[in-house]
């Protein structure tokens, strides 16, 4: 692992290429080591000087590994872009696929007294079951369930689940009562259809049907005559974009919910087949010319989940700042990857916004 510091940075742009179990594995690059000091600076004139010393608050990034290196770059260019908007100095530091725990010595060494990371689900765990004193971590990925946060750590994720609660308080707002789930048979897909189904019925609604996804065409007929048998309200997609545009015309006039994983930049063509879809996903693409985000680098990047992860990256930092204040608890906020709110068990619930698919583009929810 490398640290190194450097005067002013200038984002880079990410070469082709929600949650961040998603995004990395749709992200998996090599990537070189490295990591920096930013003191922050206005383009205006000159740099201003820090408000703080350059460890306070240090960034942990697996930016030295082979599978989970590009998702780091885009964490990493996400939280520099905030700190130089702050005029904020921050340490970076890299490490490799089995070396977190002597990157966080490294940090607590260097003084930082907030330390943001680590970003991937097992290193999270192995942080949290140290039982080291630390200062304040700011995980960027869930724990296993059953493995508690330890009382210094806290954790801000692009979780799916906040997605699928998302969708099941939305359907039934809107008055639905029965739903089915049509889901691919990936981890990732069953953790979304889980939650919405517990969110659902834990909102009142009757127990969903559960639908397998393939492409072959059979299995597509077969779906389109269990919906016409045994009718329901909504139909919830658990699948990536491409799989959405082929199961939509199947589930004919119900209403569709689906998760962010629907809105990877396709052509306004393809969009044009998944209309009045709903779907929720981050402020930073559903608004990407917001006010709030007018002083932040807002690269071209290659793909919307590197999108998330450098939005992830600025709200990070912003929360990394709130802790270097002194502000633990009580914090709520809109950010760029939703509407954040620290809950009791040291968790941000996030909200996204909640969007549709109309005439080939992206608006907001119940637009005519």
């Amino acid at each position: 692992m490398i640290a190194y510091r450097h005067r002013r940075r200038v984002l880079p742009r990410i070469a082709s290429a929600f949650f961040v179990a998603q995004v990395i594995a749709a992200c998996a690059h090599p990537a070189l080591s490295a990591a920096q000091t930013t003191p922050a600076r206005n383009d205006e004139g000159p740099a201003a000087p820090p408000r703080r010393s350059t460890a306070a608050i240090a960034l942990v990034l697996p930016l030295a590994s082979a599978t989970y290196g590009r998702a780091s770059l885009a964490v990493r260019d996400g939280f520099l872009a905030a700190a130089t908007a702050a005029n904020e100095q921050t340490l970076v530091i890299a490490h490799g696929d089995n070396d977190v725990e002597s990157a966080f010595e490294q940090a607590r060494e260097a003084g930082a007294r907030v330390i943001v990371g680590p970003l991937v689900r097992d290193d999270v765990k192995a942080i949290a079951v140290m039982g080291v004193e630390s200062p304040l971590v700011l995980a960027l990925n869930q724990v296993d369930e059953g493995v508690t946060l330890p009382a210094n750590m806290f954790a801000l994720t692009l979780a799916v689940e906040s997605d699928a609660r998302q969708l099941a308080r939305l359907a039934r707002d809107s008055g639905a009562r029965t739903a089915a789930v049509i889901s691919v048979d990936t981890p990732l897909q069953r953790r979304f259809a889980a939650a919405f189904a517990e969110t659902w019925m834990a909102q009142g609604g009757a127990a969903p049907i559960s639908l397998h996804f393939d492409r072959s065409p059979d299995t597509l007929i077969l779906l389109k005559r269990e919906l016409a048998r045994r009718p329901v309200d909504v139909a919830l997609l658990a699948v990536d974009s491409a799989d959405a545009v082929l199961v939509k015309p199947y589930v004919g006039t119900i209403a569709t919910y689906a998760g962010s994983t629907v809105n990877d930049r396709q052509p306004r063509e393809t969009l044009r087949e998944l209309e009045d879809l709903r779907f929720v996903d981050i402020p930073w693409l559903a608004n990407p010319d917001a006010r709030e985000f007018a002083r932040i680098a807002h690269p071209v990047l290659s793909s919307a989940p590197l999108d998330r992860l450098y939005a992830l990256g600025i709200d990070a930092f912003r929360v990394a700042q709130l802790f270097a204040d002194g502000r633990v608890d009580r914090i709520e906020f809109d950010g760029a990857t939703g509407h954040l709110t620290l809950d009791a068990t040291r968790q941000f619930m996030r909200e996204s916004r909640a969007l549709q698919f109309k005439g080939g583009l992206m608006v907001p929810a119940g637009s005519p």
